[in-house]
C-alpha cells in the first residue's frame, strides 16, 4: 500500500466524523464517501450479455449466440476494438453526469471510473489510457476536462500509463446535436489529431480512449481514426454512459449540449 493510500485510510474516520458521508445525488447517508445509496444505484442500468462481439451493445432479451454483431456495426464495421461502457444513459447516469460535469462535482471521478473499469477486458501487456481532448479554450472556461479526470482514476486502477495529452483538439466545433452522420463528420474533420510530441508512444500501443458519455459516437470515432493513423495497435473506448435509444428511449438533455464524447468543443 502506498503511503498516500495509507495516509487516505487513517484519516478516513476523522473525515466521516467532520462530513459525514451521504449519497452524492439525493444527500441520504450512506457507509461510505465512494458511492451512492440503494435507492440511487438501482437507477443506473448496467450493460449486460448477450451482446455485440464488436462494440458490446447488449441484445437485451434476443437470443443470439456467441460472437453475434449488431446491425450498426454489420452496416458500418467501427475502426475501435470494443467499447467498455460503466452504465447505459438513463435517469440515474444523467444525474451523475450533470453533478460530475456541470455541477463540478470531481469528487465523483474515481466512482464512475470504477463503473468503466468493470466493464474493461482483460488487460494483458502494456495499455495507455489517453482521455477525449478540450479544446483549449473549453478547459480554460471550464477548469478541467472531465474525461481526463476518469483517465487519471483509470490508470491508477488498471496500472496503466496515462498520457493525458495524447490528442489536441486542433479546432473549436459546435455541439453536434440535431446533425447527421455526414454533417457530424465534416465538423469534426481535422479537429482532433495526435500530439505529435505524442507520437512515438502511440505508435503500435494498446490504448483505452476515455470519455464521460457516448452518444453518436461521432467524437470518439474522430479519435479513434487519428490514434490508429498514429500507428496504435489497438483502441478500446471507455465511457461512463452510453446513449442506446433502443435501451432507454431517451437522450441526453439540452442542459448537456456536450454530453457526448461528441460535440462539445
Amino acid at each position: 500500500m502506498s503511503v498516500t493510500a495509507t495516509l487516505r485510510e487513517g484519516i478516513a474516520p476523522l473525515v466521516d466524523l467532520v462530513y459525514p458521508p451521504r449519497c452524492p445525488l439525493c444527500g441520504t447517508s450512506i457507509g461510505a464517501q465512494t458511492g451512492l445509496c440503494a435507492g440511487c444505484w438501482s437507477e443506473l442500468r448496467i450493460p449486460g450479455k448477450p451482446a455485440c462481439t464488436l462494440c458490446q451493445r447488449p441484445f437485451g432479451d434476443a437470443h443470439v449466440g456467441e460472437g453475434a454483431t449488431c446491425a450498426p456495426c454489420l452496416a458500418d464495421p467501427p475502426r475501435h476494438d470494443g467499447i467498455a461502457a460503466g452504465t447505459l444513459y438513463g435517469d440515474g447516469s444523467r444525474k451523475l453526469v450533470l453533478a460530475f460535469k456541470h455541477g463540478r462535482r470531481i469528487a465523483l471521478a474515481p466512482m464512475l471510473a470504477r463503473l468503466i473499469v468493470a466493464r474493461l477486458p482483460k488487460l494483458e501487456g502494456d495499455w495507455i489510457v489517453v482521455p477525449v481532448p478540450l479544446h483549449r479554450w473549453r478547459l480554460w472556461s471550464r477548469g478541467f476536462n472531465q474525461a481526463a479526470l476518469l483517465a487519471r482514476e483509470i490508470a491508477r486502477s488498471t496500472g496503466a500509463r496515462l498520457v493525458v495529452d495524447g490528442l489536441v483538439r486542433t479546432k473549436r466545433t459546435p455541439a453536434l446535436g440535431g446533425l447527421g452522420r455526414k454533417a457530424r463528420a465534416r465538423t469534426l474533420a481535422g479537429a482532433i489529431a495526435v500530439s505529435p510530441t505524442k507520437a512515438a508512444a502511440l505508435k503500435g500501443a494498446k490504448v483505452i480512449l476515455v470519455d464521460d458519455v457516448l452518444t453518436s459516437g461521432a467524437t470518439s470515432e474522430a479519435c479513434v481514426r487519428a490514434l490508429k493513423r498514429a500507428g496504435a495497435e489497438r483502441v478500446i473506448v471507455g465511457c461512463f454512459a452510453r446513449v442506446l435509444d433502443e435501451a432507454e428511449g431517451i437522450r441526453p438533455q439540452s442542459e448537456t449540449p456536450e454530453a457526448e464524447t461528441p460535440g462539445a468543443p
